[in-house]
């Protein structure tokens, strides 16, 4: 049975007015969107990643109990925070992952070449264009968040942003080209 956007909608409202009993009722109701969530992401992740998708989900749900004091709209802003803090959560990973390299393996110039050509898909590289993208335009970047790496329709991306469905769509088209440029600015 899905849960219906009112109920999760004035779950988070309680929640956010102090009811900590919310949270327990809220989470088995969005449990099952914020794993599509993490699958998503994880889907795009190198095989043999060390998080596993529950991990996500888990670490996910720490990062949202620490937002006590947050001002939720509706389920598609707290699922555009969900998306925001999983997109955190796989940066950070990575940038550790890529620091412990950087401190243990030892590459000839030619393997270093290879390692600098595939920077411009690592997913630290996005995240670097979509921070600048956020400078620049700060609602296509959280398009960018909510679409690719939370899976959310265009829909629940228009009511979590309060914009069109139609702007929404123009900004995803937009935001893609201006990474991809941003990514390979030799192409």
């Amino acid at each position: 049975m899905t849960p219906s956007p009112n109920s999760i909608t004035q779950l988070l409202v309680e929640w956010r007015d102090g009811d900590e009993t919310a949270l327990d009722r809220l989470m088995p109701l969005v449990y099952q969107e914020m794993r599509r969530m993490a699958h998503q992401y994880m889907r795009r992740e190198r095989p043999g990643h060390t998080l596993q998708t529950t991990d996500l989900i888990n670490e996910a749900y720490l990062r949202l109990v620490d937002h006590k004091g947050m001002r939720w709209q509706n389920r598609a802003h707290f699922y555009a925070v969900a998306a925001q803090a999983m997109r955190r959560i796989l940066v950070d990973h990575a940038r550790i992952r890529n620091a412990r390299k950087r401190k243990v393996e030892l590459v000839n110039l030619d393997e270093a070449a290879l390692v600098g050509q595939k920077r411009s898909t690592d997913l630290v590289a996005l995240d670097e264009a979509l921070c600048e993208l956020e400078t620049i335009d700060p609602r296509k970047s959280r398009v960018v968040v909510m679409k690719y790496f939370g899976g959310i329709k265009d829909e629940e991306t228009a009511e979590a942003l309060g914009i069109s469905t139609a702007t929404v769509s123009r900004d995803w088209k937009s935001a893609r080209l201006w990474l991809l440029k941003a990514m390979n600015p030799k192409a």
